[in-house]
């Protein structure tokens, strides 16, 4: 039998090395759905890899072939939480767009999730430097690209001055709300307050 040179040759198929795992991405996030429920059932100290994989609908071997413990899992979760964000708010004005953004964030912070996971972290940061450092990332760059749009916006439409201090307005557009609702956790706010905060923020910012 014969070939043609010129006709194409059907190419063996690799075979994927011995022992290589093909993560699941369905797998991967219904174990992350899994960590956030067990956080706030049962908090990170009581955490344990076998309740996160009974939740998760897998096996323990599953979970630790993505992470190598629970520090690592939630270190990796707090992180990405990071990079999420919140939507930036285009209201065409600063108080429009600090109302905006307190309603999104009062619904966020009185999510029974992260009620109930926030101060069970913090508390966990107290002991765990590792985790003090992915949360302070995690709750910083969260906001801090969505205040700093808000303040840029701002400044383009000439209501905050050239050169503010994004650090100290940060500071203060994200303050008031994370008090109440993780400090001394009191997520329900008085009637007109998210209005009232929009404004005291905003005059505060015309300040600095």
């Amino acid at each position: 039998m014969t070939t043609n040179a010129d006709e194409p040759q059907p190419r063996p198929r690799r075979r994927a090395p011995a022992g290589a795992a093909v993560l699941r991405e369905d797998v991967t996030e219904a174990i992350r759905a899994a960590v956030f429920e067990e956080l706030a059932a049962v908090g990170y100290a009581r955490m344990s890899i076998e309740g996160i994989a009974r939740r998760a609908g897998v096996g323990k071997t599953a979970v630790y072939r993505r992470w190598r413990s629970k520090l690592h899992l939630v270190l990796d979760l707090v992180s990405a939480i990071a990079v999420q964000g919140l939507p930036a708010p285009d209201t065409g004005s600063l108080e429009g767009d600090l109302r905006l953004l307190y309603e999104v964030t009062s619904r966020a912070l009185r999510h029974p999730v992260a009620s109930q996971i926030l101060p069970d972290l913090q508390a966990e940061a107290a002991r765990n430097p590792d985790i003090a450092e992915a949360l302070q990332k995690a709750l910083r760059e969260g906001q801090d690209g969505v205040a700093r749009g808000v303040v840029t916006a701002a400044q383009e439409r000439g209501e905050v001055r050239p050169g503010v201090d994004h650090a100290l307005a940060l500071d203060l557009i994200s303050g008031p709300l994370y008090w109440r609702s993780v400090v001394i956790r009191n997520p329900k706010l008085p009637k007109g307050y998210l209005p009232a905060l929009a404004r005291a923020t905003t005059e505060a910012l015309k300040t600095l």
